[in-house]
């Protein structure tokens, strides 16, 4: 598993930090490379806080928010990109497919994680989740050899939503994430403009760690992340 190459890629500048930060630091914890792209900074709709200083600006908020995610990424053993395409409503240019799909040929993750493809509540996590996977099958080349630079195929997974029951959300894979919770922690402390999710997820790491001792009988376990693949997994035997 060492040298293993994980992108993951979040509507906002927080995205990651709730829903993978575990994996991101287990994957560091492993000697792989992550890469964490943001397509926005969720200045409009996720920086509440921010905006109730009297005089905030949207590059001040960009700037705080910018300096958050690098810290958080920072913390797990990440490089974060920020497209800064905007938020609420995310509009994703063909330039930005060009951006994401050539980011992914450069970096040939092994992994990839984004968003599912639905939200009744979040317009924005639908839309990533759409362009991750439209870079994502313009840089595979269908699986054939191409007239264009291609990069090996992915394991394609999306991370848990906040209300999975509602995205249609089901988990297929639990990650122990007990050893680098701490870890999750900082990362999350890190982001001071969302503090109110910091408990809900340290909550549902918990929640899915127990979850995952059931599956497995470990009682070790005590936190853990949940991820559903959307293509197979192949093995040499069961």
């Amino acid at each position: 598993m060492s040298g293993r190459r994980l992108l993951v890629v979040g509507a906002h500048s927080a995205d990651f930090v709730w829903r993978a930060a575990g994996a991101i630091a287990r994957n560091t914890e492993a000697g792989g490379e992550s890469v964490v792209v943001a397509l926005s900074y969720g200045e409009r709709g996720e920086s509440g806080e921010l905006w109730k200083q009297e005089g905030q600006t949207e590059e001040n908020v960009k700037k705080i928010r910018h300096q958050e995610a690098e810290t958080a990424a920072g913390a797990v053993g990440a490089r974060l990109e920020a497209f800064d395409l905007g938020d609420y409503p995310l509009r994703i240019t063909p330039e930005a497919i060009d951006r994401l799909a050539e980011l992914i040929r450069d970096f040939a993750p092994h992994v990839v994680l984004t968003h599912p493809d639905k939200d009744p509540f979040n317009p924005d996590h639908p839309t990533a989740h759409a362009a991750v996977a439209q870079a994502r099958l313009l840089t595979s080349g269908a699986g054939v050899e191409s007239g264009f630079r291609t990069a090996p195929p992915t394991e394609f997974l999306v991370f848990e939503p906040h209300q999975p029951e509602l995205c249609g959300f089901v988990p297929t894979l639990f990650l122990d994430i007990t050893g680098v919770f701490d870890t999750k922690v900082e990362a999350m402390r890190a982001m001071a403009a969302q503090q109110y999710l910091q408990q809900y997820y340290a909550e549902r790491a918990g929640h899915r760690g127990n979850h995952a001792r059931k599956v497995t009988g470990d009682k070790a376990i005590r936190q853990a992340e949940a991820f559903q693949r959307l293509v197979p997994n192949v093995v040499g035997r069961l």
